[in-house]
């Protein structure tokens, strides 16, 4: 096989891979967008995946529906994030660290309530073949599309226009930089971060239900690596932009397709150090992000991290 069709190949699998691997990243971050936004920070939104996961699992399991457990999983979210919401109105009470017992809380329940689904096949959602135009088995599979792909992009695009054009998106960004301000007029701010959090948590429940139900496709306790507290790197990163969210997911997903993509031609040489990409884009950018120029700009000045 020549280089230029190895590379074709390549790029083919990472264009898929990149698509598969950012749908995730793109729902939990788009959640933590317009969480910090507000104000808040949810460091949480691990645990809300993973247990997003394990509850579109098992309710498609029992149901027999997959787009019920895309429900469900969303709902699940939405508790977890209101529940969030709820304790960090409390008085004297840090948004980071609720955000860890979050996590740590939403792991332990999923994988203790999820014990009995791990065997159980359950049915899976349904891709877009949008290669059918073609006859190469290659690009019909990496044109299989997830639905959900389409809805977290749809989501960005909405997301960045609310903030710039709707009442909505002026109070929530009102609330995330001057607290003072949004109480001057009229608005309650740990009602407006409350109703942020607990969206944001319906959108990291719908990426658990893409893991568990379309790719990887399977329920286990190693499901996430990650991805939760990954997604919030990517938030400060993207500089809190929607649209860059998605740019930045892509990234993202294109770095965890590395490994795949190179395996599809032979080469297995340093097989996990390219596996383990994704990590590595996050150590950079981290570091990126420290930068005493770039780090807070465009942030919410109501974080906990600005303070």
């Amino acid at each position: 096989m020549s280089g230029d069709s190895n590379l074709a190949i390549v790029l083919l699998a990472m264009f898929a891979g990149a698509i598969r691997v950012s749908t995730p990243f793109l729902f939990v971050s788009l959640g933590e967008c317009l969480t910090e936004k507000s104000g808040r920070i949810n460091l949480g939104l691990e645990g809300t995946l993973v247990f997003g996961a394990m509850t579109a699992y098992a309710v498609s399991f029992e149901s027999g529906s997959p787009w019920l457990g895309v429900i469900a999983a969303g709902i699940a979210g939405s508790l977890f994030g209101a529940v969030h919401g709820y304790i960090c109105k409390l008085p004297k009470v840090n948004d980071i660290a609720i955000g860890i017992a979050m996590m740590l809380f939403g792991t332990g329940l999923a994988f203790f309530l999820g014990k009995a689904y791990i065997q159980p096949k359950a049915p899976k959602l349904p891709a877009i073949p949008l290669g059918w135009w073609s006859d190469n088995p290659a690009i019909q599979s990496a044109l299989q599309i997830n639905p959900l792909f389409f809805v977290g992009a749809a989501l960005a695009v909405l997301l960045w226009w609310a903030f710039k054009n709707t009442r909505f998106g002026l109070i929530v960004r009102m609330t995330g930089d001057s607290a003072p301000a949004a109480l001057a007029m009229g608005y309650s701010v740990d009602w407006v971060r409350f109703i942020s959090t607990t969206i944001g948590g319906f959108s990291a429940g719908v990426g658990g239900a893409f893991l568990s139900l379309y790719y990887p496709g399977a329920w286990s306790e190693g499901l996430s690596s990650g991805q939760g507290l990954m997604a919030v790197a990517l938030v400060i990163f993207a500089r809190w932009n929607p649209l860059a969210c998605f740019a930045a997911a892509l990234l993202f997903g294109a770095a965890g397709a590395l490994g795949p993509a190179l395996q599809s031609v032979g080469i297995t040489q340093g097989y996990y150090f390219f596996n383990a990409a994704p990590y590595v884009l996050t150590l950079l950018i981290m570091i990126i992000s420290t930068s005493p120029k770039r780090s807070l700009r465009g942030a919410p000045a109501e974080l906990s991290i600005t303070k």
